[in-house]
């Protein structure tokens, strides 16, 4: 799975989304492209479950890349404890995406099957995605 080897501090504010994003917005390096279009959290394990559908899909012929990075630590507490104590454990870590940001990108493959593939990715997100390709 996806994590920081170092961090500053160990556990993180959850924080909001108050806009879209304006950074890693556009298809800079494949042909095709997804995009949110509403804010979450992706955690570590969707990612790579996107990561083993794209490895798959482009095989020999084509080449991605993973545009978010899950930097974002994810606390719980064990189950059954009382209210206090501080705050829990490290469970995983979350990339934090705002509308509008770029979360996968591909190339080698048509359109068609693209988005054939971009679709079966979207399935394994908690957040809504959209098909985006490069203005040629």
């Amino acid at each position: 799975m996806l994590q920081p080897k170092r961090m500053k501090h160990r556990r993180h504010f959850r924080g909001t989304w108050r806009k879209v994003a304006t950074k890693g917005v556009e298809v800079s390096f494949g042909d095709y492209g997804i995009r949110t279009t509403e804010p979450g959290w992706i955690t570590d394990r969707q990612i790579e479950a996107c990561r083993v559908i794209l490895s798959r899909a482009t095989r020999k012929i084509g080449k991605f890349w993973i545009r978010i990075f899950p930097d974002k630590p994810y606390t719980k507490k064990p189950p059954e404890v009382t209210m206090g104590g501080g705050k829990g454990e490290v469970s995983h870590y979350v990339a934090s995406v705002t509308p509008g940001r770029m979360l996968f990108e591909l190339t080698g493959l048509d359109e068609p099957n693209a988005r054939k593939v971009f679709k079966n990715i979207s399935s394994k997100l908690p957040v809504r995605a959209r098909f985006v390709s490069k203005d040629l």
